[in-house]
């Protein structure tokens, strides 16, 4: 597919007057018919690929296994590997860093590609709220911040690269959960240790003391604690990401627990240092890209076909170990499962009047999610430097899309890191997990990190 340039003069006008309407009345009432209820392409692609979108898994596509869904694609067997000896035949279909990838690791790096199954299906409950945003969403100054939406997806109609990403920043992830996730930044020879997390995520409709007049700006409530290692355990994290960030930037408070004391934290944003993370990401590259969009102008591209990671319950099996999984360069690729999806393309370039160390972010965001699949970052040289790849998990029980590891590679430093695995964890996501906005206080973060 040839990418389709869809920004217009008239667009980037209305975008600097302030506010941009998402979509006109004949765009919506194709939401649920030519579109799916949150805005990708229905219909499959000439060539058969991609297969046309039939309402996803179903909730009963397979049974709980020690916690964890099982795979209902465990019987797929790849199409076809591409390797560095023929990816130069799949160029169309991958992106920069996939091709960087090739050439960096020729004789380990690999994309076994299987049949295209478009398994993302969400509840009624998300279908009405993508259209109540189409109809009502709006991008307010300068496109920092969002009117009118509710629950997920602002814009299932996107017109402009900032309504793409904010897409991704309000795409649904559950109306509230609980995990445990690790984190690891493996040597160049591949050791590496273990960061443990115990998280809480919620949107403020999920609390059970919700108020919409004093939460009202809130996107969501976020709580990380450090379990392991013992070094590092009782360090809290806790974030109140707004929505209109222009207003009131997000705010972050974090417990030390050496200290014993809890302190905000205004260095968690942007590219600020990730937690735990060695030097190997930025704040804002948790989730693939979360925070403000200002330091950034969005351009899209438009709209292609790429092989990105999908489907990926056997990479997030706990029949696996973090030892199968990390190896020296890259994560085995071998568990890995890639399709042919349509993403949209976004390319984001530091404003003159901003700084970043990434100076360029070139975005893929899966059509049927609006989960970004992949990103790879610029040095201010131009120089591609780092690589992220999300391995997406449609958790169909639940009917959330998510991921089952997130990777990040640094192509000038032979080293990588990955974070999100729960594989040898005692449970998956509890999204039962119910709180009240008490336990996300900065007073409550003291309590929470006691070791």
């Amino acid at each position: 597919m040839k990418p389709t340039l869809l920004k217009t003069a008239a667009l980037a006008v209305a975008i600097a007057a302030g506010s941009v309407h998402a979509a006109t009345e004949q765009q919506i009432a194709e939401l649920g018919k030519s579109l799916t209820p949150i805005g990708a392409e229905k219909a499959g692609n000439a060539a058969g690929t991609i297969p046309e979108w039939n309402g996803g898994l179903a909730t009963d596509a397979g049974e709980l296994k020690d916690g964890f869904l099982t795979n209902p694609y465990a019987g797929d067997q790849p199409q076809f590997v591409i390797t560095a000896d023929n990816y130069e035949q799949y160029a169309e279909q991958l992106a920069p860093g996939q091709i960087a990838m090739f050439k960096r690791y020729p004789e380990t790096y690999r994309m076994p590609v299987y049949e295209t199954q478009r398994s993302v299906g969400l509840s009624d409950e998300i279908y009405q709220a993508a259209r109540h945003n189409a109809a009502n969403s709006q991008l307010v100054k300068d496109g920092n911040a969002v009117t009118g939406y509710k629950l997920a997806h602002a814009f299932p109609i996107p017109s402009n690269g900032l309504e793409v990403i904010w897409n991704h920043i309000t795409r649904l992830r559950g109306h509230s959960f609980e995990r445990v996730v690790t984190q690891a930044t493996p040597q160049v020879n591949g050791s590496f240790g273990i960061v443990r997390f115990v998280e809480q995520y919620a949107l403020p409709e999920a609390l059970s003391d919700y108020d919409a007049e004093s939460m009202g700006n809130i996107l969501y409530y976020f709580k990380q604690q450090v379990t392991d290692p013992s070094r590092l355990a009782g360090n809290v994290l806790l974030v109140h990401e707004t929505v209109d960030q222009v207003e009131t930037p997000r705010m972050a408070w974090i417990y030390n627990a050496g200290q014993r004391r809890v302190r905000r934290a205004p260095q968690v944003s942007y590219d600020g240092p990730g937690t735990a993370a060695d030097g190997m990401r930025t704040s804002d590259n948790l989730d693939m890209f979360n925070g403000a969009p200002d330091r950034y102008d969005w351009e899209l591209v438009g709209k292609r076909e790429l092989f990105i990671p999908y489907n990926s319950f056997n990479l997030g099996s706990p029949e696996h170990k973090y030892d199968d999984i990390i190896q020296a360069g890259h994560i085995n690729q071998d568990l890995t499962r890639y399709e042919l999806h349509r993403v949209w393309e976004v390319v984001a370039t530091v404003k003159s009047d901003q700084r970043h160390i990434y100076a360029k972010r070139h975005v893929f965001i899966d059509e049927d999610s609006w989960q970004a699949a992949h990103i790879d970052h610029y040095d201010s040289r131009g120089t591609l430097w780092r690589v992220a790849e999300a391995h997406a998990l449609h958790r169909y029980k639940d009917q959330v899309p998510g991921y089952a590891l997130e990777s990040l590679y640094d192509l000038v430093a032979g080293r990588y890191l990955v974070m999100g695995m729960n594989n040898e964890e005692s449970r998956d996501y509890d999204y039962s997990y119910r709180a009240t906005s008490r336990e996300f206080t900065p007073t409550a973060l003291r309590q929470s990190g006691v070791r």
